[in-house]
C-alpha cells in the first residue's frame, strides 16, 4: 500500500460531501463523525480537513492553528460525550504504515468509549 495522500480515498470522499456521514461536531479545520462500523458503543473518527496521510505527517506539516483545531476538537468531543478521563474514560486510536495496519491513507483518530475496552495488545508468545 502506498503512503501518499490519495484523493479517492473514503475520508476525502467525506470530505467532499460525496459519501454522507453522521457529523458530530465540524470546525473550521476539523470533521468528526459516527463510524459506520463502531467496535464499541461510542466510535468516532476525528480527521482533519487537510490532506495529511498519518500523525507524524500531521505533526510535521500541519499549520499551528490546524493542530490547536484538531486536538481541542477531540477534547470538546470528549467531554461532550461522557468519555472525559475523570470520568469513564476512553481509547484514541491511529493507526499509522504498513505495521500499524493503516487502511486509509488520510490521518485519523478513532474515538472509543461508551464501555470497558480491554488490553490494546495481547502478549506475544
Amino acid at each position: 500500500m502506498s503512503y501518499t495522500y490519495d484523493d479517492k480515498n473514503i475520508f476525502a470522499m467525506i470530505l467532499r460531501g460525496d459519501i454522507p456521514n453522521t457529523t458530530v461536531k465540524e470546525t473550521e479545520h476539523t470533521l468528526a463523525f459516527r463510524d459506520i462500523n463502531p467496535q464499541a458503543p461510542v466510535h468516532i473518527l476525528l480527521i482533519p480537513k487537510g490532506k495529511y496521510v498519518t500523525a507524524d505527517d500531521f505533526a510535521a506539516n500541519a499549520s499551528a492553528e490546524e493542530i490547536v483545531d484538531f486536538w481541542r476538537c477531540y477534547g470538546e468531543i470528549a467531554a461532550e460525550e461522557g468519555l472525559a478521563a475523570d470520568g469513564p474514560g476512553h481509547r484514541i486510536i491511529s493507526n499509522a504504515g504498513e505495521h500499524g495496519l493503516q487502511e486509509v491513507p488520510h490521518f485519523h483518530v478513532h474515538i472509543l468509549g461508551g464501555q470497558g475496552l480491554g488490553p490494546i495488545l495481547t502478549p506475544r508468545g
